[in-house]
């Protein structure tokens, strides 16, 4: 470990006295740090170096060495870096934490020089500091690194949670999400989950032939999905856009393009919604087309995905997910196939009501109402079973199901049922009450997608804000030819949310939307 022109001048005795008697007087603990940062910077210690020459992390080194006998020594020598988060024996024994796991520090005037030692008056719990010395395995049994030499590499000048209370405030956790990722092993551990799904995703659709791509977050028309989108203002262009609801439609221009059989896109769409324990203003989505498929080789695609990845994450397609009613642990089965259910089938199983038997809107919002529910007049008929089903089905659909044959009125991007031209041939996948994914048998007629769009126009007009607006360059881009296509899209959040327990889909996101402090 060489020293910086600026270590060179080492901290004398009267220094360190000095030093530690003003830190003894400080009663705020802020204070006593800042008087530590003053006296380091007196005695030519840098408390904030430009670098560290680290060999190993702490992981790596705990199972390399889990052999290692009690109270044995070796001549192995590391360097070894991370946060103090536990100090003994006035810091002879200092708990290192990097990302991978913890290693002790053991701080001994037998192989620390004089000058080493009088550094550890500076050293606070949370400060970062790098440490050079031989591995040894103590009497009581814990891997330590014995330092030869030891450096602050980065002052903590505000105190951290106290230990055993820890961070508990849940708002202050996620408006300071790395105070929370210091102090709480779940929080780590949740997030770095995400990111081995989001990887594994990319992997598995990658294997399956298919190309990643990006798609513009900016649209000048919102579309590809049905909801209200958040609008933004180019200053040069003079000109509105759409934050992205979905990238639906730029992913098939790509397929009409042939730019390749199969693409996919992983990123983030925006929805000016409601926060909720399962919504989030800005979200990530994995969102895929393949050519010469239907929705039932997109129901196949999802559920082999969903079981593939839980195995990955648990060793096992069945995951744990809190407790049931009775008290008893919930465990979810990913395991594939899925059943299917049609929309209009599971709704009359669960209120005695066939929709598809009611011709009109009005016969259908009657027969709503006729179970309790209140129903907004301008609903139309397949946005009443969307409603009904929403509020009687959705909420027990705890198993991995496909809900499929959705009526046409809620789906204008989605082909015609081929049996049924009332209803289209797109399925919902609900897993815990939520919907998982969404895919259609791609709409590929550019007439029947501007007469679709047209009715979503009207629908817009008439104050329905999340309706989609009429894209004529889509209508263009069909009238060149779309081939049979399936496409899909999935919420990584949610997916996230059920493979590690988490309750509210802010536990899964680094930085969750917060209303700003006042």
């Amino acid at each position: 470990m060489s020293k910086s022109p600026s270590e060179s001048r080492t901290a004398g005795a009267g220094q360190q006295q000095n030093a530690a008697a003003a830190t003894a007087a400080a009663t705020d603990p802020a204070e006593a740090r800042q008087l530590k940062l003053k006296a380091m910077r007196e005695a030519g210690i840098s408390p904030y170096p430009y670098r560290f020459e680290r060999t190993h992390q702490a992981g790596p080194l705990q199972e390399h060495y889990a052999a290692l006998p009690t109270g044995t020594e070796t001549e192995d020598l590391v360097r070894v870096a991370g946060r103090i988060m536990a100090m003994r024996n006035n810091g002879m024994f200092l708990d290192l934490h990097d990302p991978s796991e913890k290693i002790q520090v053991f701080c001994h005037k037998d192989t620390l020089s004089e000058d080493e030692l009088a550094k550890l008056k500076f050293f606070d719990i949370g400060d970062i500091v790098g440490a050079a010395g031989t591995i040894r395995r103590t009497p009581r049994g814990e891997l330590s690194v014995r330092a030869e030499r030891i450096e602050m590499l980065s002052k903590s000048t505000l105190p951290l949670p106290e230990k055993y209370h820890g961070l508990s405030d849940v708002e202050q956790r996620y408006r300071q999400r790395y105070l929370d990722l210091i102090m709480n092993e779940d929080s780590r551990d949740i997030l770095r989950t995400r990111a081995k799904v989001v990887s594994f995703i990319r992997r598995y659709l990658e294997d399956l032939g298919a190309v990643e791509v990006e798609t513009p977050m900016l649209h000048a028309i919102m579309g590809g999905a049905s909801a209200k989108p958040f609008v933004t203002h180019h200053n040069t262009l003079d000109t509105d856009f759409y934050l992205r609801v979905a990238p639906e439609l730029f992913l098939k221009r790509l397929i009409v393009g042939g730019f390749a059989d199969s693409v996919f896109e992983i990123g983030r769409c925006f929805r000016n919604e409601g926060i909720s324990f399962k919504h989030n203003p800005e979200f990530t989505s994995a969102e895929g087309y393949h050519m010469y498929t239907d929705y039932t080789d997109m129901m196949v695609l999802i559920e082999n995905m969903v079981s593939a990845v839980a195995q990955e994450i648990h060793g096992s397609t069945k995951v744990p997910y809190g407790t049931q009613e009775d008290g008893t642990e919930k465990v979810i089965d990913f395991a594939a196939p899925w059943p299917r259910k049609g929309m209009c089938e599971i709704v009359a199983e669960k209120t005695g009501i066939d929709f598809l038997r009611l011709e009109t809107a009005q016969e259908a919002r009657k027969a709503a109402e006729g179970l309790g529910l209140s129903v907004d007049p301008k609903l139309n008929w397949g946005q009443v079973v969307e409603f009904v089903f929403g509020e009687r089905v959705e909420p027990d659909l705890i198993q991995p199901i496909h809900i499929i044959d959705h009526p046409l009125e809620i789906s204008p991007l989605a082909k015609s049922h081929r049996e049924n031209p009332r209803l289209v041939e797109r399925f919902e996948s609900f897993v815990n009450g939520w919907e998982l994914a969404n895919a259609f048998t791609e709409l590929n007629d550019p007439a029947v997608q501007r007469a679709r769009f047209e009715m979503q126009a009207a629908d817009r007009e008439a104050g329905d804000e999340e309706a989609q607006m009429l894209d004529e360059d889509f209508v263009t881009a069909l009238s060149y030819g779309l081939a049979p296509t399936g496409g899909w899209g999935m919420g990584i959040d949610r997916l996230v949310m059920l493979l590690t327990g988490a309750s509210n889909i802010r536990q899964v996101i680094n930085f969750p939307t917060l209303k700003p402090k006042e």
